[in-house]
């Protein structure tokens, strides 16, 4: 019985000598070893309800003219849409507009509204889109839809809250026509490498109505109507608007504020 106590004790003891020895030799580590102390993050001020801008932000359009867009066709051209009451409208016979500036990663609040009494039904009620990168004329780019969603169906794809012909919406949180409807949009752009092709692809998270209806999502390029979106080499780009120009009463917007990251 001693004898294979002992035995027991010897193998026990060597297995155990044997895993110590195959251990990196690494000192004990401390908490204080894994925390970040610099840089330290930018002091920014909230605004006071989560529509308002935080103190960083670049006012995009604040209710007052459009001097940061330009008609999309002609870029030398000031936006034409119009501006009353603290209310930006869309101006159908003038084309879509975008921004002066390129942006390449950023947080976007937009807030947009269908007019109470809309005529129309599916993709002819309120369309609209907003291009979270604007990679050349006319509708390129990577397409938000606007559109009123409330009781109007229409292909899953293509409702508001969607990434139009791409994603869905996870949910459908829109309020009735007439109601100001609110995005809240972080966009990371896509990465391209020397020749082109993809190094990184575009991701978006979207609240609607402080609901998330796109959570961190992986484009598969810019949209594409007919057909399936492929990417094309581009770097930072504008913010477009779009008139539609279907039937519908246009669409307006108030409230643009962008934080670039």
């Amino acid at each position: 019985m001693k004898l294979k106590l002992l035995f027991t004790l010897f193998f026990f003891t060597a297995g155990y000598l044997s895993a110590e020895a195959q251990q990196p030799n690494t000192p004990q580590m401390k908490p204080a070893d894994t925390e970040l102390w610099e840089p330290v993050p930018k002091t920014v001020t909230p605004g006071k309800t989560y529509s308002d801008a935080p103190s960083d932000a670049i006012i995009l359009f604040d209710g007052k003219d459009l001097s940061k867009w330009v008609t999309t066709n002609d870029t030398t051209s000031p936006a034409q849409w119009t501006v009353s009451n603290g209310i930006l409208t869309v101006k159908k016979d003038k084309g879509n507009i975008q921004t002066r500036q390129s942006f390449q990663d950023y947080q976007l609040h937009i807030e947009w509204r269908i007019p109470e009494k809309i005529s129309g039904t599916g993709q002819s009620r309120g369309n609209s889109g907003i291009f979270l990168a604007s990679t050349g004329k006319g509708d390129d780019g990577y397409e938000l839809q606007v559109l009123d969603s409330y009781n109007n169906k229409t292909y899953v794809n293509g409702q508001a809250g969607s990434i139009y012909k791409q994603f869905p919406p996870l949910a459908n949180p829109n309020r009735p026509p007439g109601s100001w409807q609110v995005y809240d949009i972080a966009w990371s752009a896509p990465r391209f490498n020397d020749d082109g092709t993809v190094k990184t692809p575009a991701r978006v998270t979207v609240f609607l109505n402080g609901v998330l209806v796109q959570n961190n999502i992986e484009l598969k390029g810019p949209t594409q109507y007919i057909g399936h979106p492929s990417y094309k080499k581009h770097g930072p780009a504008p913010i477009k608007l779009q008139s539609h120009g279907d039937p519908s009463e246009p669409i307006s917007f108030r409230n643009i504020w962008i934080r670039p990251v």
